[in-house]
C-alpha cells in the first residue's frame, strides 16, 4: 500500500465522514489557528505514513480536521522545509493526500522576512508571485507530462482579492509583493538581500514554493500569506534568529487568524 492510500486509512478512521473544502499549511508561529477550528480531530503526523516529522520548534506536527465558519478545513500544523532533509519534493505526499480528502484550495502561510522598508514586524503579506531559482524543483525526477507546470499565475487572484477583501473589511493592513525562496538554514546575507531586491522580491523565506508547486501540479488553487516576522539581513541592527522569529509571528498569527476565519464565515 501506498503511503497515500496509508495515510488516507487512518484518517477514514478516526474522521469516516471528513471531506475538506480548503487545505492550510501553517508556517512557524501559526499554530494558534487550531484553535479556531471547531469539531476538531488531531492527528499526529508520526499516525500518517508519508507525512514529515517536524524538527523546528513552532511547527506541531499534526494534522487537524475540522470546520472554520460554513468551511470544512484540513490543516497541516507544520511543514517539511528542503533544510530539514535535503529534498523539496518531501511534501508531496501529504498534498496528494489533502487533494484526495477534496480540498480543492490550499492555503499556504509562512513567516518571512520583508525586503520593503514598510512591511515591518508584524504585518502580512499576500504572496502574488514568487522567485524560486536556488533550490531544486521538487518535480525533479517525475515523470509524465503533468511534471511541466503553467507557473504563469502561480497564486490564485480570485482567492487572493476575498483576502485583500477581508482584510480591508477588518482593517488590517496586507501587503502584496514577490516571495523569493531561499533554502537556509542560515538566514540570508546583506548581499543576498541586495541582489533580491534587484530580482523584484518583496519577501524571502524558506519554504513555501516547493509546496505551491507540487499543489498547482495536483490542481490545487493556490493562495499564500506571510507572516512577516522581521526586516532581512541588511536593513536593520537586530541579530536574526528563530527564537524571534516565533516571537515576531504572534502580532501576525493574531491578524492571520482573523482573516481567516472573517472569510471562510463568509465563504458560500
Amino acid at each position: 500500500m501506498s503511503n497515500v492510500k496509508a495515510a488516507l486509512a487512518v484518517i477514514k478512521q478516526m474522521a469516516p465522514a471528513f471531506n475538506a473544502d480548503v487545505a492550510l499549511v501553517l508556517g512557524s508561529g501559526m499554530g494558534g489557528v487550531v484553535d479556531a477550528i471547531s469539531e476538531a480531530i488531531h492527528i499526529n503526523y508520526a499516525d500518517l505514513p508519508g507525512f514529515p516529522r517536524p524538527t523546528v520548534e513552532g511547527h506541531g506536527g499534526k494534522l487537524v480536521l475540522g470546520r472554520i465558519g460554513a468551511v470544512s478545513v484540513a490543516v497541516m500544523q507544520g511543514r517539511a522545509h528542503y533544510y530539514e532533509h535535503g529534498r523539496s519534493d518531501l511534501m508531496a505526499e501529504p498534498l496528494e493526500v489533502l487533494r484526495e480528502l477534496g480540498a480543492g484550495q490550499l492555503i499556504l502561510t509562512n513567516a518571512a522576512g520583508s525586503l520593503l522598508a514598510e512591511a515591518t514586524p508584524g504585518n502580512l503579506m499576500l504572496i502574488t508571485d514568487h522567485i524560486s531559482l536556488f533550490g531544486p524543483n521538487p518535480l525533479i525526477g517525475y515523470h509524465g507530462a503533468d511534471r511541466f507546470v503553467d507557473m504563469n499565475v502561480p497564486y490564485d487572484p480570485e482567492i487572493g482579492a476575498g483576502l485583500h477583501h477581508t482584510a480591508a473589511e477588518l482593517g488590517v493592513p496586507l501587503f502584496e509583493g514577490t516571495y523569493a525562496w531561499c533554502t537556509g538554514p542560515s538566514f540570508e546575507t546583506p548581499a543576498e538581500i541586495r541582489a533580491l531586491r534587484v530580482m523584484g522580491a518583496d519577501a524571502v523565506g524558506m519554504s513555501t514554493v516547493p509546496e505551491n508547486i507540487l499543489a498547482r501540479r495536483l490542481g490545487f488553487r493556490v493562495a499564500a500569506i506571510s507572516n512577516i516576522t522581521n526586516l532581512a539581513a541588511g536593513m536593520s541592527k537586530t541579530a536574526l534568529s528563530h527564537e524571534q522569529t516565533l516571537e515576531m509571528a504572534k502580532e501576525g498569527s493574531a491578524n492571520l487568524i482573523r482573516i481567516l476565519l472573517r472569510y471562510f464565515a463568509q465563504a458560500r
